[in-house]
Formats: C-alpha cells, structure tokens, sequence
C-alpha cells in the first residue's frame, strides 16, 4: 500500500481514541516485548519508542483479526498475514478488553456494517431511507452484500 510519510506522522499527532504505554512484539522470529506507546487514530495504530515523538510503526487496521491471547495479552493478525502475528501486552485484563474493543471498532469494515444495520433499522422503523438526503444511498458501498450478515453491536464474546 502506498502512503505519505509526512500525512502519517501528522496523522499520528492527531488526539488518540486511545493511547497507553504496553508491552509490544512485532511478528518477525526473535522479536522481544518492548514497551511502546501505542496510539489508536481513526484506523491506525502507531506505536512509538516511548521517549520520542516520532512513530516507528504503524498498522493499518483493515483486514485483521484480534485475538486474546491470555488475560492480559491480545494479538492483531492480518488476513493476507495471518501466521505474521503483532503481540501486545497490557497492564489489565480489562485494560486489554478496551483495547480489544476499541482496535475491533475502529475498521472501516466495522463502520460501514454498522451503518447499513442502522440505515436498515431506520427504514423499517420509519419507511424512509436517511442516507437519501445527503444523495449517497445507491452507492455500493453502503449496501448490504447479497449472502453476508449484518454485524450486530454486541462484543460481550470478546
């Protein structure tokens, strides 16, 4: 995927959904957990050595799978990646469900399945489509694909 380094880090300075210090391991063989700042903006998540202001990394988080890994631990696995697996390690157990929940979230896929779900739930409640008014309801991307499920808000399985 192509990106701007510059729009990155901007991006990065921007007010986090979320942000803490946790224990972090990349996917390569012989990585060790180091502690990192990790931020959660919009559908990224930077990760920063913890005395600088720069990111070192950041993952896109479209197309991935979040895991529990044990109480405290949780992983991030890409589907085009899926043996490539980011461990982070938090403080908490229910620090690492806030996590969990918010990287979950945070996908584009995630919000738009939540849209068409309201949008549908609208229409049936009041017979009107509210995406007709910002002149958007046919696009492709806000209908429901023929064969899928609506995602429901409950997480509690998590």
């Amino acid at each position: 995927m192509r990106f701007n380094e510059k729009e990155l880090v901007c991006l990065s300075r921007q007010p986090s959904e979320m942000a803490a210090e946790l224990g972090m391991r990349g996917p390569k063989k012989g990585d060790v957990v180091k502690r990192r700042l990790v931020k959660l903006v919009v559908n990224f998540l930077f990760y920063f050595r913890t005395d600088e202001e720069e990111p070192i990394g950041a993952l896109l988080l479209e197309q991935c799978h979040v895991e529990r890994e044990d109480s405290q631990t949780f992983s991030i696995a890409f589907l085009d990646e899926a043996e490539r697996k980011y461990l982070f390690e938090c403080d908490s157990e229910e620090q690492c469900k806030e996590w969990m929940d918010s990287i979950i979230k945070a996908s584009y896929e995630f919000m738009r399945k939540n849209l068409i779900f309201y949008r549908t739930e609208i229409h049936r409640l009041t017979g009107k489509d509210p995406l007709e008014q910002y002149g958007i309801s046919d696009e492709t991307r806000f209908q429901v694909n023929s064969g899928s499920q609506l995602m429901t808000r409950d997480t509690s399985s998590l």
